[in-house]
């Protein structure tokens, strides 16, 4: 097994990048050096006027350049540097357009991040089709989607193997392999379905494997020979994205007392509130819901359309609250999350980093708050000096949220877009531009954000009418 800790010297942030072209844990550490791309050529320069993106930043040029010319590369690079597009751009342009079979599959632990892989993907505004696989919703509509065999497949390794082993998917004309968070898409629970997926790709040539997290192994089997790695991770990351640690102690070993004040205290800023199992979330949820305060848990038992209404009311400002497993560390973006309260301590640091990761992204600040009860202490993995911050002992509720989310039983399947929806509220809703918030279309249903005030009048308004030629149930999501 190759063992990536401490396998390269950290790089730091300067006008050349260095990156081994190819080594194993007895090499000699041969590197190339070579000053970033200013210039791109007219296809990567069109596909970043797609996400109306000015340049690539020094990890996705660096990376592009080790995957144009190397069939096995290992990318380390921080949560939201924007590893998706390092991987997807060199991806793309080795697509074949005469060839109608799929070319590439990625691989990834959370239908989150498939689901977030696929939306850069279809914003690159290509021809190639790209089709999602996860669990937790019906197979049967990923297997029509399969029919038309599409360029690049991503998925949950469970859910890819079963297709595979169903004749779903056609492998003989895969010849690319991304692991993205590889870490973590290799743990114990996933290893059999890699196993499988890997031996079942006969004309595999490149591997491209990606993830947030230093100390990590990668198995023989994944087949890596002579990777070229790219190391991004440095120990001023936290610094230099204005990452503050800060503890609060709770006088009683039950925390939500204490999770309730540090909230009021906060007001109504986006907190993730992250706790250690199911049951935990739920009944946390259920506290912080008696004494007020509006949230939205999140978990992996929760049905596939409930996880994303959870999502769609955090990020659009429905809830300023979620409470989640470290489900949620991983693989969702959601921008602008200043706080992450630690409820339940991380298991471990790899935990702490990923769940921290949701906040101080890029170059915006954030604070990590740990929960501590009178029993525990910091971990040890903490050693910088923590603030211990002070809670008041009479607090007032936070400001409740001034938007709602309207459920909509059409999607993308039923061919309704954004456009259709913002049509449809402001002329059958009466609703102004200002009073629709974030939509986001899913293939069977929609949600959008509606301001509050406006919500009960539109619903009456929209009652009886039709979209697209079609009347849909048009609900508050639950």
């Amino acid at each position: 097994m190759y063992k990536f800790e401490n396998a390269l010297p950290r790089l730091a942030k300067s006008k050349l990048i260095h990156y081994p072209k190819w080594s194993n844990p007895n090499a000699g550490g041969k590197f190339h050096t070579f000053a970033p791309m200013h210039t791109k050529n007219s296809s990567t320069e069109k596909l970043l006027s797609r996400l109306k993106i000015d340049s690539l930043n020094e990890m996705q040029e660096a990376a592009i350049k080790a995957i144009e010319e190397n069939d096995n590369v290992i990318l380390l690079s921080s949560t939201g540097s924007g590893k998706t597009l390092a991987f997807l751009i060199p991806v793309l342009q080795k697509l074949d357009s005469s060839n109608k079979k799929t070319q590439a599959i990625i691989i990834v632990p959370s239908r989150e991040l498939a689901l977030q892989i696929e939306q850069v993907f279809k914003s690159l505004g290509t021809d190639f089709k790209i089709t999602c696989c996860y669990g937790g919703h019906l197979r049967e509509t990923e297997e029509n989607n399969l029919i038309q065999p599409p360029a690049i497949l991503v998925g949950t390794p469970g859910r890819l193997a079963d297709h595979i082993r169903r004749g779903n998917i056609t492998t003989d004309s895969i010849h690319t392999l991304v692991l993205d968070e590889f870490d973590k898409s290799l743990e114990s629970g996933f290893w059999e379905e890699i196993v499988f997926i890997i031996e079942s790709l006969k004309s595999l040539k490149k591997r491209i494997l990606t993830s947030a997290t230093e100390a990590v192994e990668v198995p023989n089997f994944v087949g890596l020979i002579s990777p070229a790695r790219l190391n991004f991770l440095s120990p001023g990351d936290e610094k230099e994205n204005k990452l503050v640690i800060k503890t609060v102690l709770s006088p009683e070993k039950d925390k939500s007392d204490t999770l309730f004040k540090l909230i009021c205290s906060i007001g109504n800023k986006s907190i993730v509130v992250f706790c250690n199992h199911r049951e935990a979330v739920e009944r946390t949820s259920d506290l912080l819901a008696k004494k007020g305060i509006v949230n939205e848990f999140y978990h992996g038992a929760m049905e596939q359309q409930q996880r994303d209404s959870a999502l769609c009311k955090f990020r659009n400002g429905t809830v300023n609250v979620l409470v989640t497993t470290d489900l949620a560390s991983r693989g969702l973006d959601i921008p602008n999350i200043k706080y992450i309260v630690h409820y339940h301590l991380p298991a471990t640091e790899e935990v702490f980093i990923h769940r921290n990761g949701r906040t101080a992204r890029m170059d915006a600040g954030g604070t990590a708050i740990l929960i501590l009860s009178a029993e525990e202490k910091l971990p040890a993995y903490i050693k910088e000096e923590v603030e211990q911050l002070q809670l008041p002992e009479n607090v007032s509720l936070p400001e409740k949220p001034k938007w709602s989310t309207l459920f909509i039983a059409a999607g993308k399947k039923d061919k309704v877009n954004k456009i259709d929806i913002v049509g449809f509220l402001s002329n059958k809703g009466k609703l102004k531009k200002d009073d629709i918030g974030l939509i986001d279309v899913k293939d069977f249903f929609s949600f959008v954000a509606v301001r509050k005030l406006k919500v009960s009048n539109t619903l009456q308004l929209i009652k009886n009418e039709k979209i697209k030629n079609k009347k849909v149930k048009i609900e508050v999501a639950k």
